[in-house]
């Protein structure tokens, strides 16, 4: 039966020696059935162009399908083309603004590295096609794997893992799997600074560890004194410490090596999270330094688009020793890339593909390929370059709320808005949603201090942009002043307002204190590309519980 199918072009996938797999899904077709059965024997009843495809009448779809207004109304390509151009115009995306996460890393996705994903070579594999048939994939995954080996100075990597969280959870099961391994089982504390990503306790305890939080100073380090004494408290139970290096508050953490000599020294694993490795890669290793094991964000470093809802890759990397437990699948024995043998304590799958999201992989072997290892260094220096300038030009209108012992951040800087708010009444909502006026998205807020703006410009932008956003950012601070000096009223003023959309600029009835010019360009460069949103402010938490859609009602679409 399996060659009889794949003779005719079709994968059968084998369970085991009496038991096969067949799935069909929206692309099947009725040829396709019958091709199926006669490669079981069977003469197929089936009229590629007929009705006899076994459905009975009461299953049949007779109501209309694709009912929407919009499925109507262009019919021509260049009717299309201008349906997407209006979609785009209300959107602010990379093609228009730096957009500054902070954490997000969302740097320039180059086309020649994303134009391979639209190739059917890779975009039309099944996860489960056989082995024979995916050895360009495996090569790819497998000098992909080999890349990340080298940048992060691990021993194997396992690109299963569809998310960072997901690369988390990888690499803690991994510890306790270690851990059991070794007779350990009672190891189960996890230490986890303060500052951490949220994700990190979350996956710490899904892989069935307790949480123990380990404090920060003043300047946002870890510290080393309760780290100690945490550490000296649970020695017996101590599996693991969760780091993240660079830190989130965005430094350079000196005391990263000693954090990780004190977990070794109770018995206890280090795992650091890879989420800043935009601000590492080139110049130091993982694990090299101290860790043992290391997700990384291919969605954020290594250049596939992050956000939108699309596939993200959060590959699991670790030291020889952990190796053995990295994620492995019962339906593809060569998805494991492990250095020595896996006993009875090995990891199963934490994805349902035993490669992950591999559709999405020729982007970052794109990226790495074409880089090298000096175009890698140097995306490094300018992502940090590019932080500490926007640090440096606005301190005094923003105060940096963290620096490493010599006054330089990492790759991102938290720009500290508590004291205007004190001071005049405007919050970083407020701050926020005047970029959008200034053409800018906004960087990441209160995150992960409350009341503060986490910008990080990565080494996509040039200095050009890096000023724009940085006199846009002055610029608000100033109007921040007017209102404080009692120039505008504290709930009327360009900052409460925004972000102000054409529809009310151009209304009749404008009765704000300050003018429209004032709204709509507070920087005069704004005059020869200005960026309009399509809506004014909303309640942000009414939204979140009162979901308001613009196109037709769910019971519009409803069948009698």
């Amino acid at each position: 039966v399996l060659a009889a199918a794949d003779d005719r072009g079709i994968n059968v996938r084998r369970v085991d020696a009496d038991t096969i797999g067949l799935t069909f899904d929206e692309t099947s077709t009725l040829t396709v059935v019958s091709d199926v059965l006669a490669a079981f024997g069977a003469a197929g009843p089936v009229d590629p162009d007929g009705a006899a495809d076994g459905l009975p009448a009461e299953r049949r779809r007779v109501d209309e399908i694709l009912t929407h207004p919009v499925f109507h109304r262009y019919h021509t390509e260049h009717e299309m083309l201008r349906y997407l151009r209006r979609l785009a115009d209300k959107d602010l995306a990379l093609d228009r603004t730096m957009i500054p996460l902070g954490s997000c890393t969302m740097k320039l996705n180059a086309t020649t590295e994303m134009l391979a994903v639209t190739w059917p070579e890779f975009a039309d594999i099944h996860p489960f096609a056989p082995a024979a048939q995916t050895g360009g994939y495996r090569r790819l995954i497998t000098e992909l794997e080999d890349m990340l080996v080298a940048v992060t100075g691990y021993d194997a990597v396992s690109l299963q893992p569809n998310a960072g969280s997901q690369g988390e959870y990888a690499g803690l099961l991994a510890i306790r799997a270690y851990h059991r391994s070794r007779g350990d089982e009672h190891r189960n504390v996890c230490l986890i600074p303060s500052s951490a990503h949220g994700t990190n306790a979350a996956s710490a305890v899904m892989a069935g560890m307790r949480v123990v939080v380990v404090a920060c100073d003043d300047e946002g380090n870890v510290d080393l004194a309760d780290l100690a004494v945490k550490a000296e408290q649970h020695g017996g139970q101590l599996a693991a410490c969760m780091i993240t290096y660079p830190s989130t508050h965005g430094v350079f953490e000196e005391g990263v090596v000693e954090v990780c000599e004190i977990v070794h020294a109770h018995g206890g694993q280090v795992y650091v999270d890879g989420a800043n490795l935009n601000a590492v890669v080139g110049f130091a290793r993982p694990g090299v330094f101290g860790g043992d094991v290391s997700h990384l964000n291919l969605h954020k470093t290594f250049c596939i688009p992050h956000g939108g809802g699309g596939p993200g890759v959060g590959p699991v990397a670790v030291r020889s020793h952990l190796a053995p437990f990295l994620p492995s699948h019962p339906l593809r024995a060569d998805a494991e890339r492990t250095i020595g043998d896996a006993d009875a304590h090995a990891v199963g799958p934490v994805s349902a593909a035993p490669f992950g999201s591999a559709g999405i992989l020729p982007i970052s072997w794109a990226y790495v390929a074409l880089m090298g290892a000096q175009g890698l260094w140097q995306a490094t220096a300018n992502a940090v370059l590019n932080a500490n300038y926007i640090a440096h030009r606005l301190d005094a209108s923003f105060p940096v709320l963290y620096r490493g012992a010599n006054g330089f951040v990492a790759h991102e800087c938290i720009l500290d808005v508590r004291p205007l708010t004190k001071a005049t009444g405007v919050t970083v909502d407020d701050v926020a949603k005047r970029l959008m006026d200034f053409g800018f998205h906004a960087p990441t807020m209160s995150f992960p201090v409350s009341g503060t703006l986490m910008v990080e410009p990565t080494e996509s932008e040039g200095k050009y942009e890096l000023d724009r956003f940085c006199e846009a950012m002055i610029a608000i601070r100033a109007e921040a002043d007017r209102v404080a000096a009692g120039e505008w009223p504290a709930g009327d003023n360009p900052l409460a307002n925004a972000p102000h959309p054409a529809e009310d600029l151009v209304t009749d009835d404008w009765s704000h204190a300050y003018g429209r010019e004032t709204a709509a360009y507070p920087l005069a460069s704004l005059r020869a590309a200005k960026y309009f949103t399509p809506v004014g402010r909303i309640d942000a938490a009414y939204g979140d519980r009162n979901l308001v859609c613009s196109c037709p009602p769910v019971e519009a679409f409803a069948s009698e």
